[in-house]
């Protein structure tokens, strides 16, 4: 399997490009702001086209180029319907240091031509690989994670997670579609019960894995700490 990284535009947001092998077909996940550029180069340089975009979730900082990109490789742009609504407006989730960011510019943000929307469970096959959606609100109300095997020794699944889980962190609750309970519910359900092998690649910052954060993670270990009737109570919905 064949994965470019780099980190696009001023919020640092990585974007990945995933592919079998050079010279297939490719998806590009989370094209942020800046990040048509570097898509472009990845492609030249493995030899590459991309035929869909996925987008763990639709802050501006993760979708910014969601339409040039996909409508220069003519590539469908799968998002969760609770997002979709972003693609055309996403200054409806922007926090206030964002704004402050993009003053005095003109900007204009439209659906790309083939949108297609993801939901919990789904199976995904694209360019050769598989993927697993996940559906973990909390961030955004239709943020997702995306899950595909990895053929590795050591590594069973690699784990696009969007602004869900991070080094050490998890992402903002006080932005607007965002709830910190429910957060603490999609890190139960969704991030607790997978394998430690599992590699996670984030939405910002490096690369760690399930089993690293389970045993250091601040959020994940409180929810441990707090036994199993607490995160019962947790996926439940207190």
């Amino acid at each position: 399997m064949l994965i470019a990284a780099f980190p696009a535009g001023p919020w640092g947001t990585n974007c990945y490009v995933a592919a079998t092998a050079p010279g297939a077909e490719c998806v590009v996940i989370d094209p942020g702001k800046d990040a048509a550029a570097g898509v472009a180069e990845v492609v030249r340089e493995h030899r590459l086209k991309p035929v869909a975009v996925l987008l763990t979730h639709g802050h501006i900082d993760h979708m910014w180029s969601v339409t040039p990109v996909a409508g220069t490789y003519d590539a469908t742009a799968w998002i969760h319907p609770g997002d979709r609504h972003l693609l055309t407006d996403p200054m409806a989730g922007i926090s206030p240091e964002s704004a402050s960011m993009l003053l005095g510019g003109d900007y204009e943000f439209t659906e790309p031509d083939d949108v297609a929307e993801l939901s919990d469970g789904a199976a995904l096959e694209l360019a050769g690989l598989s993927f697993v959606v996940d559906h973990t609100p909390g961030h955004t109300a239709g943020s997702v994670t995306f899950r595909t095997p990895y053929d590795g020794t050591d590594i069973s699944e690699l784990m696009f997670s969007g602004d869900l889980l991070f080094q050490g962190s998890i992402g903002r609750t006080d932005l607007p579609g965002g709830d910190h309970a429910t957060m603490l519910r999609s890190l139960a359900t969704k991030v607790l019960p997978l394998a430690d092998d599992i590699v996670v690649l984030p939405g910002h910052g490096e690369q760690t894995s399930i089993g690293r954060e389970r045993a250091t993670n601040p959020f994940l270990l409180d929810l441990l700490d707090a036994g199993p009737d607490r995160v019962g109570r947790v996926t439940r919905g207190l």
